[in-house]
């Protein structure tokens, strides 16, 4: 490939892996470009923690491979070249106070996501990122090496192509799978597509009626018939109109992955701070405090008043019983209820609605070490297209900084060695 190139190295995909490559690659004194088919950059990454961005997590690259659900070790290689720490200087650096919340989670001190999307649209402008909102069709080669990109307004001429067009989740906001046919089409194979970070429907119809309530301070047990549990953690969750959701069901989804062959229960710890025996007795005191009064009158000092009714009714106790004459049989049935109270689940919510895609490109196909194709010379991947996901708590979007900045900087060190050869 001979003459002057306007652009070196086009990047598709304008969220936070796609200007992190950018920006990396730009900085290296590449000439980069940044397809972006939406009107603004990073409109998802604007969404991310409820608007408010978990950007990372405050710890060390080895704990957040131990938080990836697939193909941790494919990560290693980025995950120290440009750990967690590094993520939270590039940030600060660039006037972005940070602070970090329970869980080690870190996010910008203004709790507005606009402040990690404008500090990464601000920092490629300043290295000369050139941006066209454009959709990319197709990825040029010749000789198995890529040559450029064609778009709906024509073809750009390019050494290198790094892909991060991201998942099916959220295609509002571009996420549509652009990226998988675009990397097909070159002989990649794109693994089995699921929803991970999901919300979980239920067939129970108490789901329903509890709409909007949210548990906090539970824990979460997922059972799928076997002694030993899929996940437990304490959290909080919120009862929806389809079934479960929150931060803790979020989590657990990572580890449900087989309804096809397995069926899932929910199981929840209404007071995992006291042990049964605990519990008995605390029990006992509000029983003695008011021994007249109605049991469904009595529960709302320990449970959610909404809950009061179908915890009772689980129990088989009856809401208008006398706190002192309920049996010692009825108060083990109330206290199994409030320790193990189950919802059926019945599987995750459709794809698009998942915070990140599970699957993508096959990860034996691409070089831990560059993230270049092994397939075609000059392509390279970052983010959620390729085949790794992890729990929510920062770690899914660390991936996306670090695959990010991995292929950003190799792209840019091939184009400049290419140069010279």
């Amino acid at each position: 490939m001979s003459g002057q190139m306007k652009t070196e190295i086009l990047v598709i995909g304008g969220g936070a892996a796609g200007m992190m490559a950018a920006y990396t690659a730009a900085a290296e004194g590449r000439r980069v470009t940044l397809l972006e088919r939406n009107a603004y950059l990073g409109r998802k990454l604007g969404i991310t923690g409820k608007g408010r961005c978990n950007l990372c997590n405050d710890c060390s690259a080895r704990e957040v491979l131990e938080n990836v659900t697939r193909n941790e070790r494919f990560l290693y290689s980025a995950l120290s070249a440009f750990p967690p720490a590094e993520v939270k200087a590039f940030f600060e650096k660039r006037g972005v106070p940070l602070k970090t919340e329970r869980g080690r989670r870190v996010f910008p001190v203004s709790d507005r996501a606009a402040d990690i999307v404008n500090a990464l649209r601000f920092a490629c402008r300043d290295a000369g990122v050139e941006i066209l909102h454009q959709r990319a069709i197709r990825i040029l080669t010749e000789n198995g090496t890529v040559s450029g990109v064609e778009t709906e307004e024509g073809t750009i001429p390019a050494r290198a192509v790094i892909l991060c067009t991201g998942g099916l989740s959220y295609p509002a906001t571009g996420s549509t799978g652009d990226g998988y046919k675009l990397a097909k089409a070159l002989g990649h194979n794109v693994t089995e597509l699921r929803p991970s970070l999901i919300p979980m429907e239920s067939d129970d119809p108490l789901c329903a009626d509890l709409t909007g309530l949210t548990l906090k301070n539970v824990t979460l047990t997922i059972r799928n018939g076997g002694k030993k549990p899929v996940f437990q953690e304490l959290g909080e969750l919120l009862f929806t109109h389809f079934g479960l959701s929150g931060p803790l069901v979020l989590s657990a989804s990572a580890h449900m992955r087989a309804f096809e062959t397995e069926r899932y229960r929910a199981e929840i710890d209404l007071k995992p701070g006291l042990e049964e025996q605990q519990l008995d007795a605390r029990i006992l005191r509000d029983f003695a405090a008011a021994p007249n009064k109605e049991l469904s009158n009595v529960l709302p000092a320990l449970l959610p008043r909404r809950l009061v009714p179908y915890v009772l009714e689980r129990a088989d106790i009856a809401g208008l019983t006398p706190v002192n004459s309920v049996t010692r049989t009825q108060r083990r049935a109330l206290l199994n209820e409030i320790k193990h109270f189950t919802v059926s689940l019945t599987g995750p919510r459709p794809v698009e609605e998942a915070i990140v895609t599970s699957g993508g490109i096959a990860v034996k196909e691409v070089d831990p070490s560059t993230m270049e194709s092994k397939l075609v010379r000059g392509l390279y991947f970052g983010g959620e297209i390729l085949d790794v996901d992890a729990y929510t708590g920062g770690y899914n979007l660390q991936i996306a900084w670090s695959t990010g900045h991995s292929a950003g900087l190799h792209a840019a060190v091939a184009v400049e060695g290419s140069k010279h050869v």
